[in-house]
Formats: structure tokens, sequence, C-alpha cells
């Protein structure tokens, strides 16, 4: 499959959703890394400690490999799957908030689940990264 050129509409539409998913998700794994565990557990649904401070992690790398793989030309290839990644978290994310109660705040990890699941998708069949 060959990829669409550098600046074609998908690819562009493509670059803005994935910097700002993955500003997103640097910015909501960084904050998970840094702030007290105690703070973080005060949700309807208490999670432990370690495992949230792992899905910090997980956003954070998440979020580098949304970007990195394309801008460096390394291994471009591991951005879909930083996406998939990062929509099962998402997805767990929606699950998690619904059990506590909140439907309505459900929308927001739905919704960035939805960009990611397109990031994911648009990277890996509509505008490859060339060189996968």
């Amino acid at each position: 499959m060959t990829s669409p050129p550098k600046g074609s509409k998908i690819n562009i539409a493509l670059w803005i959703v994935q910097v700002l998913v993955a500003l997103l998700f640097i910015w909501s794994g960084g904050l998970k890394l840094v702030m007290p565990i105690e703070q973080m557990q005060q949700g309807p649904v208490a999670l432990p400690g370690a495992f949230l401070r792992f899905i910090g992690v997980a956003e954070l790398l998440g979020g580098l490999g949304l970007i990195l793989p394309g801008l460096l030309r390394i291994r471009p290839g591991l951005t879909p799957l930083a996406a998939a990644g990062l929509l099962i978290i998402m997805i767990g994310a929606v699950v998690v908030t619904l059990m506590g109660g909140q439907g309505a705040m459900a929308a927001i990890p739905l919704v960035t689940g939805l960009l990611t699941a397109f990031v994911g998708y648009g990277r890996w069949r509509l505008a490859p990264h060339p060189g996968r």
C-alpha cells in the first residue's frame, strides 16, 4: 500500500489529532506520576496506587509513541501500536467512570478513545508513515 502525499488532507488531519491526543496523554500520564496517590484515589472508584502509577507510565509512553516514531522516522509502525494500547486504556477509563456512576463524564474518555482509534486506524491503513 502506498502512502498518500505528505501534504494530503488525511495526513494533515492525522498529524493534528495525533499531536493533540499525544499532548493530552503526556499531560495526564505525567500528572499521575507526580500527583500524590492519596489525591488520585479520591474519585468515586478507588484504584490501587501502583495501578494508577502504571497507567501514568503507559499514558506517558503511549503519548510519546504517537508522535516520536513519525517525527523521527524511526520505526513508524509503532504509532498504530501505541494508539491501540491507549485505546485499551480509554476503554477501561470508560468502564471505571460508568462504574463510579458518572455516566455523563464517561463521554470524555469515550471521545478520547475514538480519536485515538482514528489515529491508530489512520496510521495503519489510511495514511501510514513513509518507511512503514
